[in-house]
């Protein structure tokens, strides 16, 4: 079952699924399109960067898409801490698959080690999308937000599976029905994957790691150019957040209406518009530095 999902769920990009060999560890990675390169780097999803989907033959018009499958999660090989092995293998990963310092868009819990990453590698990335990143404000994950990963952590069905992705959306049934096949898909290879062992053991290594804050004064030290993210709705990790972050960072805080944690999905036209907005935004503050 999981093997034909993630077939479906890339039924019509023009994509190109690869196993690399990434600072010891077996890695899949999704690459599309000529140009410039983007990384999409998923977020604490057992199905890993396949969620992506739904963005992607849109990026891959005008720039080379990456999408890699972080360790232990979609179809990567599991490391023993992802926190630990995750500067070693993403900095390998940036050399081996772009020829120039990327724009890196980077979601949610691994968002928060990318941007540990940023701090100390920012010679690697050009310019940074910090996208509903809990790491970068005071966090606490709601107790029904818990309850719902830790149900289904416990027992991955189909039933509980639902749950948590009503925590991930605005307005999930409409969502689903505008694409019932893709979500169908989506939720059999969320399932195949909620089952595996290693991919329990990430997930709950991410839940520790991703939601740890990381001081302003690390924050301050990121010299690329980095605009944040945001789904106006979003329940798992507050607009509140990325709005005092905002403020204390002087970073440009873009919101997505219509949309919760993972507008990607939602609202993938609005999504794009707002990522060409961000670039633009970019582009004038670098002309302006120099």
């Amino acid at each position: 079952m999981g093997t034909n999902s993630r077939q479906q769920l890339l039924t019509g990009i023009p994509v190109e699924e690869r196993r690399l060999e990434i600072a010891g560890v077996s890695t899949s990675v999704l690459e599309a399109g000529e140009g410039s390169p983007i990384v999409l780097l998923h977020g604490g999803i057992q199905c890993g960067g396949i969620y992506w989907a739904p963005v992607i033959s849109a990026l891959a018009e005008k720039s080379r898409v990456v999408v890699p499958d972080v360790p232990g999660l979609g179809e990567s090989e599991p490391v023993d801490r992802l926190d630990a092995a995750f500067t070693e293998w993403f900095s390998a990963l940036l050399r081996q698959t772009c020829p120039e310092p990327p724009i890196l868009i980077t979601h949610s819990l691994v968002g928060s080690l990318a941007v540990r990453f940023a701090v100390e590698h920012d010679d690697l990335v050009r310019r940074l999308v910090v996208y509903s990143v809990p790491g970068v404000g005071p966090f606490r994950a709601p107790l029904g937000l818990q309850l719902a990963g830790m149900r289904f952590d416990l027992r991955p069905s189909e039933a509980n599976l639902i749950r948590f992705e009503r925590w991930a959306h605005l307005d999930l049934d409409g969502t689903r029905r505008r694409e019932l096949k893709w979500y169908e898909a989506f939720d059999g290879y969320m399932l195949s994957r909620g089952t595996t062992p290693h991919v329990k053991r990430t997930m709950r290594q991410l839940m520790r790691a991703g939601t740890k804050r990381i001081p302003d004064t690390e924050l301050e030290r990121i010299e690329a150019s980095t605009s944040l993210l945001w789904g106006r709705h979003d329940r798992m990790v507050p607009l509140s957040l990325g709005e005092g972050t905002s403020s204390n960072l002087g970073w440009p805080l873009h919101v997505i209406d219509g949309a919760a944690h993972v507008p990607h999905m939602e609202q993938p036209k609005a999504f794009l518009r707002t990522l060409s907005d961000i670039d633009s935004s970019l582009r004038r503050r670098e002309a302006e530095r120099t």
